[in-house]
């Protein structure tokens, strides 16, 4: 068993390139914890820090609470399973699960023994006489695993082990990984893009950005209550719709929540009222995930939006349709690129920065200006980077029956769960960040 913990880990390459921004992350024992993100998120540069293949440019590594930073990896007690599988062409299977052992010094007799048992257990018993060419890529990942697990060691990390196979054996894989592990109480620590992955695997998972961390929690917590903007549109399927509204308080009634031509009510005794409610006069990001809309009848009663479907999206087990309810969506650039395009609509996009500005004053400093960026923040004020986020139209996706017997251009009633709405502030962090 081994815990790991980063301290303030920083790593900058010699290009000027910051890939790990300031990272505190604890890893329990026997946790699976997954470091999800885009590509050049600085997740694997993490990993290769915990591995002592990278030194950190500033911070500590710990392993079992002694500084690690200058440990040489083979004296780490990590294995690490690769993206790229990293078998040896010209041995057998069997001798490529059996090559750390032999490097240990481990006798023969021994050495078959563990062997035979690792590569039981994965199910690949009956092609340790081939050679990695005459394998299935789903066969050389388990080769790889087997050639981690049969070390024994304290802390496995794994660098994207299954993003090279198709999605069916990606899902038969994980599950067999994750129970694996589970089973033989290792750390791990695993990298992944795949949120998939991370929401199924992982005990907790960790979401970067840009090299800074934005969110620490299990599966449930990112997912029901993400810190910022950025993780609320990472995760899910479909994206969270993030609608801009402008807040208005009735003191001791409701508050008003206006989402362009349509308005819905936050209870006053509801728990986060309170915090929305200093937002008064202000515009803030209201998010709502389709799990929370459902459709209703025209004149149904309570909070419900009115829409006029756009177009359908079929997936077999369910339908997709993508509202004009008369408000403006917000969109994060780094997750829909296209936005930036003249494709998207090039002009007509007014950046979020602007749309932002407190009419109150709030947020700005004594000059008028946009406030400091809180130093080492993971958050970015769309104030002082306005082109982080853009404004358009909102399509609100909703869940709907395959197959419905709508069309675009129907009109469409949702409810909307209240309870489930999350609300963030013009930095993308949450604002009932206290409510877990």
């Amino acid at each position: 068993m081994t815990t790991v913990a980063l301290k303030d880990v920083t790593k900058v390459f010699p290009d000027g390139t910051v890939a790990v921004d300031n990272i505190n992350l604890d890893v329990n024992d026997g946790e699976f914890m997954v470091l999800l993100g885009p590509s050049g998120c600085g997740k694997s540069t993490v990993l290769r820090m915990v591995a002592g293949l990278e030194d950190p440019s500033s911070g500590a590594v710990l392993l079992d609470g002694e500084l690690a930073n200058d440990l040489p990896p083979r004296d780490r007690g990590i294995a690490m399973v690769f993206q790229d599988f990293a078998l040896y062409p010209h041995m057998t299977v069997g001798d490529n699960i059996a090559f750390p052992l032999r490097l240990s010094g481990v006798e023969p007799g021994r050495r078959s023994e563990r062997v035979t048992d690792v590569a039981s257990a994965l199910g690949i018993g009956d092609v340790l006489a081939r050679k990695p060419n005459q394998l299935s890529g789903g066969q050389r990942q388990r080769v790889a695993m087997g050639r981690a697990i049969v070390r024994r060691p304290g802390l496995f990390l794994m660098d994207e082990p299954l993003s090279n196979l198709d999605s069916g054996l990606r899902a038969e894989l994980r599950a067999e990984i994750s129970g694996l592990v589970r089973e033989l109480g290792v750390s791990t620590i695993y990298v992944t893009h795949d949120q998939a992955e991370a929401l199924t695997m992982a005990d907790r998972v960790a979401i970067m950005r840009k090299g800074v961390l934005q969110d620490v929690g299990t599966p449930t917590q990112v997912y029901g209550r993400p810190a910022t903007l950025y993780v609320a549109a990472f995760l899910g399927s479909p994206r969270m719709n993030l609608l801009e509204a402008s807040v208005y308080v009735h003191l001791d009634r409701y508050i008003a929540l206006n989402l362009g031509e349509q308005s819905l009510y936050l209870p006053w005794d509801d728990i986060r009222s309170r915090a929305v409610a200093r937002y008064h006069g202000e515009r803030i990001v209201v998010g709502m995930r389709a799990e929370a809309l459902t459709p209703v009848a025209p004149d149904a009663a309570g909070d419900v939006l009115q829409g006029r479907i756009r177009y359908l999206e079929h997936h077999g087990h369910e339908s997709l349709a993508f509202l004009d309810i008369g408000a403006t969506a917000i969109v994060v650039d780094e997750l829909s690129g296209a936005l930036s395009g003249p494709s998207a609509g090039g002009g007509r996009l007014r950046r979020f920065g602007r749309v932002m500005q407190r009419i109150t004053g709030r947020g700005q400093d004594a000059a008028g200006g946009p406030p400091e960026e809180r130093p080492g923040s993971s958050r970015i004020s769309v104030l002082n980077d306005p082109g982080r986020h853009h404004r358009r139209p909102a399509e609100l996706a909703v869940r709907l029956a395959p197959y419905p017997a709508v069309s675009a251009g129907h009109p469409l009633a949702i409810s909307v769960r209240m309870d489930a709405l999350h609300f963030f502030d013009e930095r993308g962090d949450r604002i009932d960040v206290g409510w877990r």
